[in-house]
């Protein structure tokens, strides 16, 4: 979506937050009257130990006191049943004050602590992400033996089978000592243990029962809970010192809100598949559920002479009915995004696809010219007959059929942002795609923009739900007085829009710890525990093609943010951990088993990795010695041949705040682009292309250092980069620091950012196709900038 240069308003907090009642015609004086019968309820009574029912005040004659929505359904659920916690637990009942003679309604939200097993909560709760919801500690602690089980109850190995097969690898993974098997059967002192019989009914689809004893065992009602209760397991096992301790204990876990979310642009920044099924990974090592994929959008034409025509734009799904419509610099193909969301599925992750029309539809335009807008941009259909027939077409071809490719319950269409003077016409358009989508059995998500477009034409609400992120676009309590559900995704909280200077370039996640959650929308506060408000996502814009962002970028950015908002959408705030103490234990914890994302390495001091080229021995201490010499020798330096010859490396790259000092004497004669390291990441090169000079370049940008390395003579050089920029020193001086650098473009005073950051490619000391001629000696990597 295209982003507005505005913040949302301050939040206001209120501990009874009220709403407009769904009669339009009932007056201020009549709120008035309803606050004051509301007044004069009696509180909820004290819930007592072993009590099984709340006793719910009764309301005055003439009204209804009903019960709509509870934050801890597995305490309190729908019917005011009490499932005893295993310690004290606050929960937040969202009651509304019906009258009887014409269901006027208002807000009642009422707090009430149900007294748990063992008291009160202990502080020494052992630290995950999200924090465990209830935990009560054993003595002492559960040590994996060297011959390690997981056990799967035979009633459930079909269900659980994939989720115990992956547990075992998991934790084989983390332990890197343990190799870890797993069977149906009846376990023994030492084995983990899973199951879906003898959970607590009302935990639902995504709690379960975590016990750490002689034996671990997760009891859970479906599939979900039983992998996320294996999360749990993983994360504890990564925090202990030898990997195979946990503490004794039992927790019952589970969600406050249902949609825990991330939106990913990949319309106007093509990331990978492998990346995509990476994050599904990373998600689902957070227990965040639900991963929204932006398939299509377009640059702003400003930055490309006000010429459509040459305005960035991709549509990055395979498509056959239009088949100039899919990008030609990165997509999916049908096949690979079908397998993405059954992937997906067995990692408890939902994949959300979006096409979005009307407006970010410059893709679709160039495609078939007749759909674009001459009024507002050909960025906007033009939502005359030829462009519905377009957008039905495309979205037919992946909703029709025995095995469709959006193979989820939830397709996101969406409607966002189109020119307000054709509000009918959108509104139009937008209630004949929400009836299209429907008509796949599909649910139908959005972003809406119907509070921007008002108009008479009515807009189908039952059963969708829309993405609240800016309340001018859609304020969120007229959206739910028309029967949307939400989720929150405000823009002034959690959006990053990498390197624009507006929004956020890296959120505030101290203040997003401390103050946010999902019922927080632009200024607007619900009680918890609202059944409108399903939940949160934040997202990444990439608003700037062109920009040099590249993936690492993105995710050093998502990262921290994954984290903390894990945190605040299935535990909500956390009075017993301060957010010092929680990101101080959080950066013990990476994106999951086998995930190294961020290329950080570990280390016993600043020396990540040394040498010197006698042998492949890495002499930092550290075990990372090379692998593999390919037409390149070794005799207290690396000689390398040009073409393809390198000397391989177990480390793929390196991450932000690194240096890399290394002696070079490169031969005469080497041509350009001949490289010195390489990766997945891109390529370090003693030539960059023509310039003569040394440089890099990754994911299709190319960049030098105002440079040249002299032949036959030995250079010391040190490149040293984060997330800001790249250094590059000679022989002890700076030569030059890219960072800061703008793109300026004519006919506009806008720029935009020149991002020239790098992870360092480390996989190959040359290059398997076009290595340097020369030597290169004393290499070592250190662990921070210079």
């Amino acid at each position: 979506m295209q982003l507005l240069k505005c913040t949302s308003a301050a939040m206001i907090l209120a501990a009874a937050t009220l709403w407009t009642p769904p009669l339009a015609a009932q007056q201020m004086q009549d709120s008035a009257r309803f606050a004051a019968v509301i007044k004069s309820l009696p509180a909820l009574p004290p819930v007592q130990p072993g009590q099984k029912q709340i006793a719910i005040p009764t309301a005055p004659a003439g009204y209804r006191l009903l019960l709509k929505g509870s934050d801890r359904v597995p305490v309190i659920n729908l019917n005011g049943e009490i499932s005893t916690p295993l310690t004290d637990a606050t929960v937040n009942l969202y009651f509304v004050l019906q009258r009887n003679a014409d269901n006027a309604e208002m807000d009642v939200p009422m707090t009430v602590t149900v007294p748990g097993k063992y008291g009160a909560p202990a502080a020494d709760q052992p630290f995950v992400i999200p924090a465990l919801r209830e935990w009560h500690g054993y003595n002492g602690s559960f040590t994996l033996p060297a011959a390690a089980r997981v056990m799967v109850d035979p009633a459930h190995a079909a269900e659980l089978q994939t989720v115990a097969a992956r547990l075992a690898a998991d934790i084989s993974a983390v332990t890197a000592s343990k190799k870890i098997t797993w069977k149906t059967g009846t376990p023994a002192a030492g084995d983990i243990y899973l199951t879906l019989s003898g959970a607590d009914a009302n935990l639902g689809e995504e709690g379960y029962q975590l016990d750490i004893n002689d034996i671990i065992t997760v009891k859970a009602i479906r599939k979900t809970g039983a992998l996320w209760g294996a999360q749990t397991i993983l994360q504890l096992l990564q925090q202990s010192p030898t990997h195979n301790t946990l503490p004794k204990g039992i927790t019952r876990d589970y969600p406050k809100y249902a949609v825990r979310g991330f939106v990913l642009d990949a319309g106007r920044k093509f990331f990978s598949m492998e990346f995509l099924r990476n994050y599904v990974k990373f998600m689902s090592y957070y227990k965040m559920n639900d991963f929204h994929v932006h398939l299509n959008d377009n640059g702003f034409a400003k930055f490309f002479g006000d010429n459509w025509d040459s305005t960035y734009s991709a549509f990055r799904l395979e498509n056959s009915t239009y088949p100039g419509l899919t990008a030609k610099d990165g997509s999916y193909s049908k096949k690979e995004f079908i397998a993405l969301q059954k992937m997906a599925d067995s990692f408890g992750v939902r994949i959300i696809p979006e096409i979005d029309v009307p407006a970010h539809s410059l893709a679709l335009s160039k495609a078939l010219p007749a759909v674009a807008s001459d009024k507002y941009g050909r960025d906007h259909l033009n939502l005359e007959p030829a462009s519905w027939q377009m957008v039905d077409n495309i979205f037919k071809e992946y909703l029709e059929g025995p095995e469709p490719v959006f193979t989820g319950e939830e397709v996101h269409i969406g409607t966002d942002e189109y020119a307000k003077q054709e509000a009918e016409k959108f509104r139009a358009f937008t209630d004949h795609l929400i009836k299209l989508v429907e008509g796949y059995g599909k649910k139908v998500r959005m972003w809406g923009s119907l509070t921007h477009a008002r108009g008479t034409t009515p807009v189908k609400s039952a059963g969708v739900t829309m993405n609240a992120w800016y309340n001018g676009y859609a304020e969120p309590r007229e959206m739910i007085r028309e029967g949307y559900d939400l989720i929150s995704t405000p823009d002034g909280w959690l959006y990053i829009v990498p390197a624009t200077g507006y929004y956020f370039d890296y959120l505030n996640i101290s203040r997003i710890y401390n103050k946010w959650e999902p019922n927080m929308i632009g200024k607007e506060v619900f009680p918890f525990g609202h059944p409108k408000i399903k939940g949160g996502a934040f997202a990444v814009w990439n608003d700037h093609p062109g920009n040099g962002i590249t993936a690492e970028d993105v995710h050093d950015r998502a990262f921290p943010a994954m984290q903390v908002l894990a945190e605040k959408m299935w535990t909500g705030y956390n009075a017993q951990q301060p957010y010092e103490t929680y990101l101080a234990k959080s950066k013990q914890l990476p994106e999951g088993p086998g995930l190294n994302l961020q290329y950080k390495l570990d280390s016993k001091d600043s020396v990540l990795i040394d040498y010197n080229f006698n042998n492949k021995k890495d002499n930092s201490g550290n075990h990372r010695d090379a692998t593999q010499l390919v037409n390149a020798t070794l005799s207290g330096k690396l000689q390398l041949k040009g073409g393809k010859s390198y000397l391989q490396t177990p480390v793929d790259a390196i991450g932000y705040g690194y240096t890399i000092s290394f002696d070079v004497k490169p031969a005469k004669g080497n041509k350009p682009n001949a490289v010195l390291f390489s990766g997945p990441t891109g390529s370090v090169k003693l030539l960059q292309q023509q310039t003569g000079k040394l440089g890099f370049s990754r994911e299709g940008y190319d960049y030098n250092f105002n440079y040249t390395v002299p032949a036959d003579g030995w250079t010391h050089i040190e490149i040293s980069g984060d997330n800001k920029g790249t250094s590059l020193y000679v022989n002890g001086a700076l030569v030059e620091r890219l960072e800061g650098a703008k793109i300026s473009f004519p006919n506009t005073k806008d720029k935009i950012a020149k991002v020239q950051t790098l992870v360092f490619p480390f996989k190959y000391i040359g290059d398997t196709a076009n290595a340097f001629a020369g030597e290169i000696r004393e290499l070592k990597v250190l662990n921070k900038r210079k």
